[in-house]
């Protein structure tokens, strides 16, 4: 999961003080011992014996907290996790709380979790405490040793009251440094807990890059001819162990040849797409593009050839050009605009005050949601890949503007290879052929007139879909 940035902050904070409030002042204090200890040993190493018997009952006390105090932390950044979670969802969330009258019920919610943070902090402030009080009780043991062997000692004449005050004073001295360092080291425990939530974000796996197959280079090489063709060679994968989402899958794509990809709510159409972009690997098989294994390009290459327009549209905070172009100096104005124009949305922007300088906010929170979808499929035509992939592109827009897009997309599509995702089929039009996935296995695939005539699940998905269409236009 991503990290808020307010939890962020916390675990950059803890992990200062870490280094401003511990290592250093925990170094010092770690000499000052080092000297103190030197001293009592050159007055008198018998007496200073008996003042160290205090360190292993000091050493057990330690370790005793030290489990109970990251503990302590660590369910105490973890309710602190839950809170910030909890609200950045009410927040982002926050017309769908007030449409269905759950102001009252997340306010419950989140007393809930306080109040679990707080108990935790409670917690950790009690275990804190009780340390701090045993290292006052050590202290106050020691000194008590001390007077109740250095004055036999002074009865016997083996020292004087002097030394007798002196290590008294030493000894106070020498338990300074250890309060000290008792209360750091509430601060390291602290400091840990959040290190190790760090640490499972450091641990988590990078993408992989390009994977060295015997006999192929990890270079692809420019076919002659058109560029673009794909092919899926027995591909099964899986997100959970035991849980096959595509089952072996193969199927090949042409050059320049418009793929059509439908089915049933979780029948493996978007995961085709992912493996495809490498997002994810297959969990066997290979996947093909212009006859090199994808696995053995590194992503980044992989991606500059295939343009990708999904559901949800994302947009960034800046401007309509720079959401356009996403910073790639390759991308010039003209491509933009040319690109704008082919979804018609290009008369929109310049009729912005900005124009294409229009500025956007955070998730493009100012712009409707099929001006969103255009700006999507712009960007992706202004990088002109080789392959484009359009997942459910047209499902968040109105009937107009699908008819926009419908028009620009046999323009776009022309000369490139294309996997058009959808569920309503009428976004088909034009594909030169239709592959029908279901339960994550390919089931049928041909032109649309082939697989009307043969009666499957196909024809069964459009005679519904018919039928529902007539249903809501009242024809009988």
């Amino acid at each position: 999961e991503r990290v808020p940035e307010a939890q962020r902050s916390d675990f950059i904070e803890s992990l200062n003080e870490i280094f401003a409030s511990g290592v250093v002042t925990v170094l010092g204090d770690f000499i000052k011992l080092l000297g103190i200890i030197g001293v009592l040993l050159w007055m008198n190493a018998r007496l200073a014996l008996v003042t160290f018997t205090v360190v292993p009952v000091m050493l057990a006390l330690s370790v005793f907290f030290r489990l109970r105090l990251r503990d302590a932390y660590r369910r105490l950044r973890l309710r602190l996790a839950h809170i910030n979670a909890f609200l950045n969802e009410s927040i982002s969330g926050m017309s769908l709380v007030q449409l269905f009258r759950r102001q009252k019920r997340n306010y419950d919610e989140f007393e809930k979790l306080n109040r679990s943070h707080r108990d935790a902090d409670l917690g950790s402030v009690l275990h804190d405490s009780l340390f701090s009080a045993a290292v006052e009780w050590v202290g106050t043991l020691s000194v008590a040793l001390i007077i109740w062997y250095g004055g036999g000692q002074i009865l016997v004449g083996a020292i004087t009251f002097g030394v007798l005050v002196a290590f008294i004073e030493y000894t106070q001295k020498f338990f300074v440094p250890i309060r000290e360092l008792s209360t750091k080291y509430t601060v390291m425990q602290s400091a840990m807990a959040s290190t190790e939530r760090l640490k499972k974000l450091f641990d988590e796996p990078e993408e992989p890059g390009a994977l060295s197959r015997p006999g192929r280079r990890l270079a692809l090489e420019s076919p002659p001819g058109p560029r673009g063709g794909l092919e899926f060679q027995n591909v099964w994968f899986r997100y959970v162990e035991g849980e096959d989402v595509l089952r072996g899958i193969s199927f090949r794509v042409a050059p320049t040849e418009k793929i059509g990809l439908v089915g049933l709510t979780g029948s493996g159409k978007s995961t085709v797409i992912k493996l495809l972009v490498r997002l994810y690997e297959p969990t066997s098989g290979r996947i093909l593009l212009d006859g090199a294994d994808i696995s053995t390009l590194e992503p980044v290459e992989l991606r500059r050839r295939i343009g990708v327009v999904l559901q949800d549209s994302v947009l960034f905070r800046g401007t309509i050009a720079s959401n356009l172009t996403l910073g790639d100096p390759r991308v010039s104005d003209e491509s933009i605009r040319r690109a704008c124009r082919a979804v018609q949305i290009d008369s929109f922007i310049r009729s912005l005050p900005d124009g294409y300088d229009h500025p956007v906010q955070p998730r493009g929170s100012n712009l409707s949601l099929g001006q969103k979808q255009l700006l999507a499929f712009a960007r992706a035509i202004a990088f002109d890949p080789e392959i484009l992939i359009l997942d459910e592109a047209t499902s968040s827009v109105d009937p107009v503007t699908e008819a926009h897009i419908q028009d620009a997309m046999e323009m776009v599509t022309r000369d490139r290879t294309s996997l058009i995702v959808a569920h309503r089929l009428s976004t088909l039009a034009g594909v030169d052929r239709i592959l029908v996935l279901h339960n994550g296995a390919l089931r049928e695939q041909g032109t649309h007139e082939e697989l009307m005539a043969r009666g499957g699940l196909y024809e069964r998905l459009c005679r519904y879909q018919m039928r529902r269409s007539d249903s809501r236009t009242g024809t009988v």
